[in-house]
């Protein structure tokens, strides 16, 4: 099978409605994930990394068919991003990603599908996948999320096939619900305190005493300490907030920056340059492709 990373980042602006306030800095934590992921891939590199940037503005229909699309490429990782609100159907059943101009008497039906997303995830042609979260969920949704057993919302959540990571936060418009331990506002996805903030935070600085590659389960325990309010995934939630932890396994690897840091702290001027040389124009892909 082909090497690479197929990359789809998703940040959905549900538009000027109060309800999906949620999502305003969707946009902006989707920019941050898609301008720093590719880069960090410890195999492949950014040279190596297919990377999609669904408009902020864009239908239900246009970010499935980016997901589908880039699910059909052959290769090692698909990773797919949601950044936004979420909202469920009537019943409590499902899941969507609130999409641009959306009411709250259509947010549902306009919006992206969350077993849309796995279904094209699972069915495509890469031999690993993982789901990137970083989203709030209104009272309906978050009630929904609560539920446990068969045909629940709470259900899609640990879908084996396809690991999450991430964060999901509750939101209630014009106040202030559920604070974080900092006593600001609930945390919107994109901003301060979230998830794709962390994350790259993270990913910038490195993790220091962890190796050169590190998994994500490896970088959790930084990212979560950057994060504002959050309870382990499977909890009540009580603060407003649910973590989303990567499991054990996979071969998705990323640059830890620290290691590097450290590596080069010894070296004489000469010889930094020779290893930033080295490492500029060392293959992207491991000897076993």
């Amino acid at each position: 099978m082909a090497g690479g990373v197929d990359l789809v980042v998703i940040g959905a602006d549900g538009g000027p409605d109060r309800s999906f306030g949620g999502s305003a800095h969707a946009p902006e934590g989707a920019r941050l994930l898609a301008e720093v992921l590719p880069g960090m891939c410890f195999d492949t590199g950014a040279a190596g990394c297919r990377v999609t940037a669904v408009a902020p503005d864009a239908d239900a229909n246009a970010m499935l068919t980016a997901v589908r699309d880039a699910a059909q490429h052959p290769g090692r990782w698909l990773v797919v991003c949601l950044v936004g609100q979420l909202t469920a159907d009537p019943r409590g059943r499902r899941l969507a990603l609130v999409t641009h101009g959306s009411t709250p008497d259509n947010a549902y039906r306009r919006g992206l599908a969350w077993d849309w997303v796995v279904s094209a995830m699972v069915h495509g042609d890469h031999e690993e996948a993982l789901l990137l979260v970083d989203a709030v969920a209104g009272r309906d949704a978050w009630t929904a999320l609560e539920r446990t057993g068969e045909d629940t919302a709470g259900e899609l959540l640990s879908y084996s096939r396809v690991p999450l990571w991430g964060r999901i936060g509750r939101f209630a418009p014009g106040s202030r619900y559920a604070p974080g331990r900092r006593g600001r506002d609930a945390v919107l996805p994109g901003g301060e305190g979230s998830f794709s903030r962390a994350l790259t935070t993270v990913l910038h600085q490195g993790v220091p005493g962890a190796p050169a590659a590190v998994a994500p389960l490896d970088l959790q325990p930084a990212v979560a300490g950057l994060l504002d309010g959050g309870e382990p995934s499977g909890s009540s939630g009580a603060p407003g907030a649910r973590l989303l932890v990567p499991p054990h396994g996979g071969r998705l690897l990323m640059r830890n920056r620290a290691a590097v840091r450290g590596a080069l702290a010894g070296l004489s001027l000469s010889e930094e340059l020779l290893a930033v040389l080295w490492r500029e124009s060392a293959p992207t892909e491991p000897p076993s492709a």
